[in-house]
C-alpha cells in the first residue's frame, strides 16, 4: 500500500488534516482502529461554543458527519478496524494490523492524530466493577445506547465530568454528586449551571475516600480535603451508588511519537508529555506531524484547526500548494485557533533545531 500522506486517527484532527491535504491534491489515507470514523465527535451530542468558524451551535455528532462527507468528497481513503502498531524505516513505513494480517503502508508524510487516554485514579475499591472512566461511560451511553448504571458518582468537575453528568441524566441515570478536589469548578460555568439546575450537588474541596461493594460497586464515601489535599476526619459522606465515573483529566496518546524518536516536553497544562513540534505541527522527526490531543490536550475546535494546519503544511511540503497560498491559509488558521486558546506556547523550530535536555524542560509561552 502506498500514499503520499498517511493520517493515523480518524477523529476531528485527523479528518480535518486529511480533508485539507486531499483537497490540495495529495493522495491521502486515514487509518483508525475503530469500526466507525469520527473519534470523540460522535460521543458529543452537545452543541459547540465559539464563533461560526468553529461550528458554534452545532452538535459534535453533526460536525463529525460533515467532516466525513467532506473527506469522502475530497477522495480520502478511510481504512477502519485497523491498528497502527509501529512506524519504521526513518518514518516512512506504517505497519498495520487488521483481522490477523500485517501490512505495510508506505507514505511520504505521516500525521499522528491518535487522541488521548483518560487518566486513572487510585483509591480503595477502584478495581470493582462499576468504576470506569467518564469517557468510557459517554461512549457506552451515546454511541452504544447501553446504560452504565442507575446511581452515579462523578469524580472531577472539568468539562468532561460536567458534560457526561448531564448526559447520564438525559439517559435516565441519577447523578448523586460531582466531587472535585480543587476549591473551584474546573469546567465552563454553562455546563456547571446545567447540572446545578437539575439538583446535582457539586462538592468542591472533596475527594473520594473509598468505594465498597461485594463483587461490584454498592457505595462510595467522600470527604472534605484541606489546603494540602489531605482528608479531614469527621467530614465523610456516604452515597449509595452502583457506578463511579472518573473524570480527572486526559493524557496525550503519543506512544507512536515516542517510538519514532520524537523529542518531548513536559507541560502539565497540556496533559503531561507532549511531542515537540513547530508552528506547522511537524515534530523533531522530519515528515512526522502531530495534531489534536496527541499534540496536547485542548478543545475539539482547536484540534480541527491544528489538524487543518498540519494538512496544509503537508500539502505545501509535497508541492501541492504554493508557499504564498500556504502562508495565507496558515495565518487564517492560527488566528482562528486563538479564540479557544487560554494559553499558547511555542517550541523552537523543532524540525531544524535539536533541543537540549534542559531546553525541553523549559516552557516557552507566548501568553498566559
Amino acid at each position: 500500500m502506498e500514499c503520499e500522506f498517511a493520517v493515523v486517527g480518524a477523529g476531528p484532527a485527523g479528518l480535518s488534516a486529511a480533508i485539507e491535504a486531499a483537497k490540495a491534491g495529495a493522495r491521502t489515507a486515514v487509518i483508525d482502529e475503530n469500526a466507525k470514523p469520527g473519534g470523540q465527535l460522535f460521543k458529543q451530542i452537545h452543541k459547540f461554543f465559539g464563533g461560526k468558524e468553529h461550528r458554534a451551535g452545532t452538535r459534535g455528532i453533526d460536525i463529525g458527519n460533515r467532516l466525513l462527507e467532506e473527506a469522502r468528497n475530497a477522495g480520502v481513503e478511510v481504512v477502519l478496524n485497523t491498528a497502527v502498531w509501529g512506524i519504521f524505516d526513518d518514518g516512512n513505513v506504517v505497519c498495520l494490523y487488521s483481522r490477523g494480517k500485517v501490512q505495510e503502508l508506505h507514505a511520504k508524510k505521516i500525521l499522528l492524530a491518535t487522541g488521548a487516554s483518560e487518566n486513572p485514579l487510585s483509591f480503595p475499591g477502584h478495581t470493582l466493577p462499576g468504576v470506569l472512566g467518564a469517557g468510557a461511560a459517554q461512549t457506552m451511553v451515546n454511541l452504544h445506547r447501553v446504560s452504565v448504571g442507575e446511581r452515579v458518582l462523578m469524580i472531577g468537575s472539568g468539562n468532561v465530568g460536567l458534560i457526561v453528568s448531564y448526559q447520564l441524566m438525559q439517559a435516565g441515570a441519577t447523578v448523586v454528586a460531582v466531587v472535585e478536589v480543587l476549591p473551584k469548578i474546573g469546567g465552563y460555568g454553562v455546563h456547571a449551571s446545567k447540572i446545578a439546575r437539575l439538583g446535582i450537588p457539586i462538592l468542591t474541596s472533596h475527594t473520594v475516600k473509598e468505594v465498597r461493594g461485594h463483587g461490584k460497586v454498592e457505595a462510595a464515601t467522600v470527604a472534605k480535603v484541606d489546603s494540602k489535599f489531605q482528608t479531614i476526619a469527621g467530614t465523610e459522606r456516604d452515597f449509595d451508588v452502583d457506578t463511579v465515573c472518573i473524570a480527572v483529566g486526559l493524557s496525550p496518546l503519543a506512544e507512536l511519537a515516542w517510538m519514532c524518536g520524537c523529542d518531548f516536553m513536559y507541560i502539565p497544562e497540556m496533559g503531561g508529555y507532549v511531542p515537540v513540534h513547530d508552528e506547522n505541527m511537524e515534530t523533531t522527526i522530519p515528515g512526522i506531524y502531530v495534531a489534536g490531543d496527541a499534540a496536547g490536550i485542548e478543545e475539539a475546535a482547536t484540534a480541527m484547526v491544528d489538524g487543518a494546519l498540519a494538512g496544509l503544511a503537508v500539502a505545501q511540503s509535497l508541492g501541492h500548494l504554493s508557499r504564498e497560498k500556504f502562508q495565507e491559509l496558515k495565518a487564517d488558521r492560527l488566528k482562528s485557533a486563538e479564540v479557544f486558546r487560554q494559553r499558547r506556547f511555542e517550541f523552537r523550530k523543532a524540525a531544524k533545531v535539536k533541543l537540549t535536555g534542559k531546553e525541553r524542560r523549559v516552557r516557552q509561552w507566548l501568553k498566559g
